[in-house]
């Protein structure tokens, strides 16, 4: 349990944030599959990106055995494609919710390829037995809706293909964003990849591209929670650092989402500097968050904060995710006193209408580090706020209740 309280001063940090998971996890991927020379500077310092470098050196080092990624999503993507074309046998396992999450479209779209991959437990479903092959590519049809990382393991690894790779796109496409980052990389790289309508083609070859060194971008999903701050403390300046505005990340939309909640965005060379700017200037927040799903809590917490009303869309994908993202917004956001309504892709909050939040019970994180990370920043909207679980956000920013303290808030553990 941490227990956390607000600052006695105006809010005026310097936030270094780490570097983008997504970028490091694609990177990280690229440079086994390829045996690139790169050397990779602000890498990500997440469990996630820990857990799928040491994961790649297992492989490197053609050992049969398992691999556990416990809570981590890309991992088991990128690695289950990696995997197929690897050489040796391998399972693949996670976390008891790793194995509630579905990945049998992938498989079924490798297995079409050539790969020889085996459910263990339940069909569809991890654990997975992968003996490596030689994959041919060729066509192949993937549904686009369901999760942005089964496309992007497919594409990381299609150069590899003798064939390579024409892969059409079945549906809308969540996550649309993470694609194209996928697709900016391997192009960076020297890949003859092209995106037209539905349709993606990635020529074989191994990348071309003689780059030693790749400084990557902090990460903008991070920065979220430095947004939700401005906008819920008067005064506050927050600079943060290494951040690009023009980045392939998906929640680089922060500005323009945050800017109706009271938080202008100016960019200098060293990074944006966040000012809070006053009330928000919208009584009913709407978006689709079909882009950009890894936000949507952090902004509906916000809007909670402030007291005004959200409806927030495009939440297809947070039912599968570390927990039910959906269900434990509403079970906290209640426990606060915020009242709310969901189907299976949205959620809405109905406006405070004045009421203070309510602070009697901690807020629980269900396993989910950005459950913890979203609700954080409500300290300042009370005396104090408890979070359990606060170890979890090493899965994607190990550093943010120090990063915290360092911007002025009490952050304490408690028995």
């Amino acid at each position: 349990m941490i227990q956390i309280k607000a600052p006695s001063k105006a809010l005026k940090p310097v936030i270094a944030l780490p570097g983008s998971k997504s970028i490091s996890n694609r990177l990280l991927v690229l440079k086994h599959v390829y045996a690139l020379p790169l050397h990779l500077q602000n890498l990500s310092d997440s469990e996630d990106t820990k857990l799928l470098e040491e994961a790649l050196k297992t492989i490197n080092g053609k050992s049969n055995g398992i691999i556990d990624i416990g809570h981590a999503g890309t991992d088991m993507r990128f690695l289950t494609a990696v995997l197929a074309g690897s050489e040796g046998t391998h399972v693949l396992t996670g976390s008891n919710r790793m194995k509630e999450r579905p990945i049998g479209t992938l498989v079924e779209a490798l297995r079409s390829l050539g790969a020889n991959i085996q459910y263990l437990e339940k069909e569809h479903y991890p654990p997975l037995r992968i003996t490596g092959t030689g994959l041919r590519g060729g066509h192949l049809s993937i549904e686009a809706g369901i999760s942005s990382q089964f496309i992007s393991a497919l594409l990381l690894i299609a150069p590899s293909f003798s064939e390579g790779l024409i892969l059409k796109l079945e549906g809308e496409m969540v996550s649309a964003p993470y694609v194209h980052m996928t697709i900016g990389l391997l192009q960076q790289f020297g890949v003859e990849v092209s995106l037209n309508a539905n349709t993606i083609l990635v020529a074989p070859g191994a990348p071309k591209a003689e780059i030693g060194e790749y400084s990557i971008e902090s990460d903008w999903s991070a920065a979220s929670y430095w947004y939700s701050i401005c906008a819920l403390q008067t005064n506050s300046e927050i600079k943060l650092s290494q951040l690009s505005p023009l980045s392939s990340q998906a929640d680089a939309i922060l500005p323009d989402l945050y800017r109706q909640l009271g938080v202008a965005t100016r960019v200098t060379e060293k990074g944006p500097v966040l000012t809070h700017t006053g009330e928000a200037t919208t009584d009913l927040f709407k978006y689709d968050f079909t882009n950009c799903p890894d936000i949507a809590q952090t902004v509906a917490v916000t809007c909670a904060g402030l007291g005004i009303g959200a409806i927030l869309t495009g939440l297809q994908t947070l039912r599968i995710k570390e927990t039910d993202r959906i269900l434990a917004l509403q079970t906290e956001l209640r426990k606060l006193g915020v009242d709310t309504v969901a189907d299976e892709t949205s959620l809405q909050l109905m406006p405070r209408n004045s009421q203070p939040l309510r602070f009697h019970e901690p807020v629980s994180t269900y396993g989910d580090h950005r459950m913890a990370m979203s609700f954080a920043p409500l300290a300042l909207c009370g005396s104090s706020l408890s979070i359990a679980q606060p170890e979890v956000v090493s899965k994607s920013y190990p550093g943010f209740w120090q990063d915290l303290k360092t911007a002025g808030f009490s952050v304490n553990l408690r028995a």
